[in-house]
């Protein structure tokens, strides 16, 4: 029986997993360590919390004696807590590098210390940087463009020294784009949405050119528990979905689903720094049984409708989300 710490448990990404990790009967306790930021919030785990195998502790992973008392009483570390939103990282990079590059750097102290059996630490396609042609594997060159994606980089590197240092057993994986229901309305697919919900134009920079890789929600967190159970330590596992779109693209599906035109549309300039396309191999996760299941369109009609029945959720969080972010 496992005892898991996972920290970020109340984001987007965090609390679907955590919704997954109580599906498995081997898992004993889920502690949630949350910050409780404006991307993260309680209620994104709902029920998840009337389990009694599930805690919810609110503070920071930068806490050095919060995160070290935590870490004595769990065997296992699956680490998603970070700044993730890139147009911030441009505004205020050293909040990025304190978060995700110091605070990795607690989390995998108290985890050497403590002996811990697995730790799993999550990062994003978006260190491998810009591809014009190809798919990045897992050895290709980081190459981040971005703070965000720098400090990314930078906690990964850090996080694959302390196994080959001191021994800790680190996975990580790095996805792709993510979407599905609660996902906070400052990045692309919400933001389409929950504009179209409201009647107003959904915002495209640029030409629209810039490609994505689209992963379900469900998918990642499936990829995670593969990865948590049986990835090799010290090794990266790519986690990508089945579709890759331009951001026009993306556009046109969500525009579709909600039966209006191109009419509906704002473009405005390019975001600064704007990477052009992610690309990466999915090749080494599959050898361990991950397949990315879930259809574009499929998962766009459930999130659409999420996003339709829970204003009660998105709307408070509006005026926080200055910003798109693909």
């Amino acid at each position: 029986m496992s005892r898991i710490l996972v920290t970020g448990g109340a984001g987007f990404i965090g609390s679907h997993y955590v919704r997954h990790l109580l599906d498995a009967d081997d898992v004993e306790q889920i502690t949630v360590l949350d910050a409780l930021t404006y991307a993260g919030h309680a209620e994104n785990l709902g029920s998840a919390l009337l389990s009694p195998r599930v805690r919810l502790v609110v503070g920071s992973i930068l806490d050095i004696e919060l995160v070290s008392g935590l870490v004595e009483n769990h065997d296992q570390i699956v680490h998603l807590a970070a700044e993730s939103h890139v147009d911030h990282s441009l505004r205020d990079a050293g909040r990025f590098v304190g978060t995700n590059v110091s605070g990795t750097q607690v989390l995998l102290d108290a985890a050497r210390h403590r002996g811990v059996d697995r730790f799993v630490h999550v990062s994003t396609d978006e260190v491998y940087g810009p591809l014009q042609t190809g798919a990045a594997s897992e050895d290709a060159p980081l190459a981040p463009t971005v703070p965000y994606a720098a400090s990314k980089a930078a906690a990964d590197l850090l996080a694959l020294s302390y196994h080959r240092t001191y021994g800790v057993p680190v996975c990580v994986t790095r996805s792709s784009n993510n979407f599905g229901p609660r996902q906070h309305p400052e990045k692309i697919i919400p933001a389409h949405i929950t504009r179209l919900i409201r009647g107003e134009k959904v915002v495209l920079h640029g030409d629209g050119r810039h490609v994505r890789n689209w992963l379900h929600v469900a998918d990642n967190c499936a990829g995670l528990e593969l990865v948590r159970r049986a990835g090799t330590p010290g090794q990266v596992y790519n986690l990508g979905g089945g579709t890759d779109l331009t951001n026009a693209e993306l556009t046109k599906l969500l525009l579709e689903a909600f039966g209006v035109g191109w009419d509906r549309v704002q473009r405005t300039p390019d975001r600064q720094c704007n990477d052009r396309r992610y690309a990466m191999s999915i090749d080494k996760a599959a050898a361990l049984g991950y397949r990315p299941r879930r259809d574009i369109r499929e998962g766009l009609a459930e999130t659409i409708v999420w996003y339709q029945q829970r204003p009660d959720r998105w709307a408070p969080m509006l005026a926080g989300a200055r910003t798109v972010v693909a």
